[in-house]
């Protein structure tokens, strides 16, 4: 995934490049590693009151994990990701969703349309532009949250992204050290945008597979796996994977991996 730096305006083709690396293994990735999300998007979803008759969208939405939870409290949802083939499963796990491919930089959504946006893990440092987008959508008294890698101490996956970083172009090099440079500017990115902050703090996630081969398969599935494979090709980049994840495994319980995830909500000010 490309992104850019908070003083660059975005590349109008970096959503497009974005959507073909998440989604190059869309099912991988819906089935094997999103749903270690779900301890925040639960929380995330309380915290920010959603249910029976909110207007909600999703940002960065993938295959609508979210989304579906959201639905499933009374949310009316709507969902944006640049990965067709993510947008399919979304669109197969909530039918009567409005879900849509694009650009989040750059809303396919009228003014004022939604009582809550959120976006997990899809905002970052750099996606500047995707929170004044947000704030365009949102009433005035809406209500956004976001989620975020967390304290590099804390993040289990850490491994996967310095071989991520280790294997990829120079360009995605920096791309992936900006998803863990997200919580150091969030609060700034949020006030530039015109927010003001109302809460945040951490939220524990955990992947878990049953082996080590699946553990590979998925991590492979994920967006900044996708320019390492095109670098090295993937059966020299899922031997990195393989190196990292063995010592992982505990042949009575399989992989699981913890990681921290931070959130913040936010109101318009």
């Amino acid at each position: 995934m490309t992104a850019m730096s908070t003083n660059e305006a975005p590349d109008r083709s970096d959503w497009r490049e974005a959507g073909r690396g998440w989604g190059a293994q869309a099912t991988d990735w819906a089935y094997l590693f999103e749903p270690y999300a779900r301890p925040a998007n639960d929380l995330l979803l309380d915290r920010l009151g959603v249910g029976a008759g909110t207007r909600l969208l999703d940002v960065a939405c993938g295959s609508g994990l979210a989304a579906n939870a959201a639905a499933r409290r009374g949310a009316t949802v709507s969902g944006l990701d640049a990965a067709s083939a993510l947008i399919d499963i979304a669109m197969a796990r909530t039918p009567e969703a409005d879900f849509r491919v694009g650009d989040m930089f750059d809303l396919p959504f009228t003014d004022r349309s939604f009582d809550v946006v959120t976006s997990f893990n899809g905002i970052w440092n750099g996606c500047d532009g995707a929170l004044v987008e947000a704030r365009r959508v949102l009433t005035e008294s809406g209500r956004l949250g976001l989620t975020y890698w967390g304290a590099y101490e804390r993040m289990g996956l850490l491994p996967y992204f310095g071989a991520v970083i280790q294997h990829s172009p120079a360009s995605h090099q920096a791309a992936t050290t900006r998803l863990g440079d997200t919580s150091a500017v969030a609060e700034a990115m949020l006030t530039a945008a015109g927010f003001e902050l109302t809460d945040r703090g951490t939220v524990e996630v955990v992947n878990e597979w049953p082996d080590v081969d699946t553990a590979v398969r998925a991590l492979a599935s994920a967006g900044p796996s996708i320019p390492a494979i095109h670098a090295i090709g993937r059966d020299a980049f899922c031997q990195a994977l393989r190196d990292i994840v063995a010592p992982w495994h505990d042949p009575r319980l399989g992989v699981r991996v913890s990681s921290e995830f931070g959130w913040v909500t936010a109101r318009p000010c």
